[in-house]
């Protein structure tokens, strides 16, 4: 990616087809994510408790709906960070040393983004970012939609994951009120590859396809599917207490409907430019990389989710 430093500020990086592809490969949340412009810090998305219809009796006042109706709040926080390139480094040309950092950062920001986004154990007051994760948000009530807490939170437990627990906790989702085949999506951390490899149904078949069968070759390549839905793989997918792009915490697998993931988009990842000439660079004669984005994240309806963690 040639980047022309001039000056001007920040340069939006993830415009750039390489950048964007780095991060959908890395971030579900980015790749199946609802997303929202955001025109400011916050903004309030609608989100209706829903259409109940009822027989309408001849010559009687249609039946009313009583559904509450309430607003999803996205408050943006930024993800940034910075990397120092010595003026000896700069043989280099500025336009390789961007476009290399620039894919890094992509990586890390989709391994934090979906961290952060799902696996963050504690409330926002505690982690310290400005919305909360899915993992959080399904331990808590929700009066508006009638969630109860936990109700779909599964802790795998000694006997580790089964084909029962699997299909138990996605049907936890399926028999919801917020169910959508054609919306539905599953993201599992990678370490889950040899777990569901090693299950198999009542007939003997694994239940995770990775291939497409009646293809040559085994139509390797395309999206791989769990119980008939399609399947992301995310570095980001296991807890921790304040967010990381390489979270140590239990590995868990999401199940749910695409729509509910919200996702702000107030600043896209960008790269601004200190050289070794000017500002603090002077004193130590080095360059320095910013690397920046605010980013909004919400889940629109707890009982659009399930989730099983693998203790």
């Amino acid at each position: 990616m040639a980047v022309a430093f001039t000056g001007a500020g920040w340069i939006p990086i993830e415009t750039n087809p390489e950048v964007i592809q780095k991060v959908q490969q890395v971030s579900a949340v980015e790749r199946f994510g609802h997303h929202v412009p955001m025109g400011s810090n916050t903004k309030y998305t609608p989100r209706s408790g829903g259409v109940h219809l009822a027989r309408w009796a001849k010559s009687q006042s249609a039946p009313a709906d009583s559904s509450p109706n309430d607003s999803v709040l996205l408050a943006s926080d930024k993800i940034g960070g910075k990397v120092t390139v010595a003026e000896e480094d700069m043989s280099d040309s500025l336009a390789s040393i961007a476009k290399t950092k620039s894919l890094d950062a992509g990586t890390s920001y989709g391994k934090l983004f979906d961290n952060i986004c799902l696996g963050i154990t504690a409330a926002k007051a505690s982690s310290g970012w400005l919305f909360d994760s899915l993992y959080y948000v399904l331990t808590q009530a929700d009066a508006t939609t009638g969630y109860t807490a936990n109700a779909n939170l599964t802790l795998a437990g000694s006997g580790g994951i089964t084909y029962d627990n699997l299909s138990a906790s996605l049907g936890l989702y399926e028999v919801g009120d917020f169910f959508d085949e054609a919306e539905t999506v599953v993201i599992a951390h990678p370490s889950f590859k040899q777990v569901l490899r090693g299950i198999k149904d009542a007939n003997g078949a694994p239940i995770l396809n990775e291939s497409t069968g009646g293809v040559a070759g085994g139509g390797q390549g395309g999206t791989p599917k769990l119980f008939g839905y399609d399947l992301q793989w995310s570095m980001g997918c296991k807890t921790s207490a304040s967010g990381s792009d390489s979270p140590t915490g239990n590995p868990f697998i999401v199940s749910g409907n695409r729509q509910f993931l919200q996702v702000g988009d107030r600043n896209p990842l960008a790269v601004n430019f200190q050289d070794s000439q000017t500002g603090i660079g002077v004193d130590t004669d080095e360059n320095v990389l910013y690397f920046r984005a605010r980013k909004a994240f919400a889940v629109g309806a707890p009982g659009a989710f399930s989730m099983l963690v693998k203790n």
